[in-house]
């Protein structure tokens, strides 16, 4: 049996097909759509990620540069080591190490330090040296009182720990 098609069933039929595939079309470019959207979410959320990532790591390998120093010796050699690298060593009066706590990844040792004489722009290298020097040397408290003979000359004392690495 033959079935002939007329021309109005031709284009009816075709029209359909049109039809569905513009349909299919417009459902597989609203998909593209949102997966676009979402893939650029999340590339922004990467690049944000990426930006703390850097300065985290910056900050990790400043801390990984001063760790490597700290393992030469111990509170009492890493203090002489720094005064005496500023010229300061004869300010010195006393310098004991008074404690060291085991950490999980790290041994903090503590010392007292008292320095007698030590002008205002040398107690400012001093704590600048010890924030930003090689080792890994925290003030954890310090007192600060004038001279008694020269009131412009300040009397320190300072519990310093020095944190190293197992």
């Amino acid at each position: 049996m033959k079935v002939r098609l007329d021309r109005k069933s031709t284009a009816i039929a075709g029209a359909a097909l049109l039809c569905v595939i513009v349909f299919l079309l417009f459902n597989a470019s609203r998909s593209l759509k949102k997966e676009n959207t979402s893939l650029t979410q999340e590339r922004n959320e990467i690049i944000a990620l990426k930006a703390e990532f850097l300065s985290l790591n910056a900050s990790l390998n400043a801390v990984e540069g001063r760790k490597s120093a700290a393992k030469s010796g111990g509170i009492v050699q890493t203090a002489d080591e720094l005064f005496r690298s500023m010229g300061l060593n004869q300010k010195v009066k006393s310098l004991k190490s008074t404690e060291a706590r085991d950490r999980k990844y790290a041994v903090e040792e503590e010392a007292e330090i008292k320095l007698e004489k030590v002008t205002m722009n040398e107690m400012a290298n001093i704590f600048y040296r010890i924030e930003n020097g090689p080792f890994l040397l925290s003030v954890r408290k310090s007192d600060i009182k004038t001279n008694f003979e020269n009131p412009t000359l300040l009397d320190i004392t300072m519990t310093v720990d020095l944190v190293k690495p197992k």
